[in-house]
């Protein structure tokens, strides 16, 4: 197996515009990294459950019914099938998100539309 080097988290958030890519692979799961300025649209994962980590600013996980918000440092996990929107708490929100590497995104109408 070859030798990585470690993955600098600051260097692979965004910067001014939302970015949402992999960092890492782990068995049949994936890693990304998100850098959120503005809210994300309503969708659902029908495939698999979705972990996010927040890592800076805070991030909020609104759903149909009820909302949670994030701090650095704190995880949450939206299981499948869950319609759901994420937010950055503040002006800025970088989390990490772990899902299945083959999980689909099926964008949904807003709750009440």
């Amino acid at each position: 197996m070859p030798v990585r080097e470690p993955i600098d988290l600051a260097a692979e958030a965004g910067s001014g515009t939302y970015d949402n890519h992999p960092v890492a692979e782990v068995n049949d799961h994936v890693v990304r990294i998100s850098t959120m300025f503005e809210p994300f649209y309503w969708h659902v994962h029908p495939d698999s459950d979705e972990s996010f980590l927040s890592i800076e600013g805070g991030l909020r996980i609104e759903f149909a019914d009820h909302v949670v918000e994030l701090a650095p440092g704190q995880l949450y996990t939206v299981p499948r099938g869950v319609p759901h929107r994420t937010a950055p708490v503040g002006a800025r929100s970088v989390n990490l998100t772990f899902e299945h590497r083959d999980a689909g995104m099926v964008r949904v109408d807003p709750p009440g539309t």
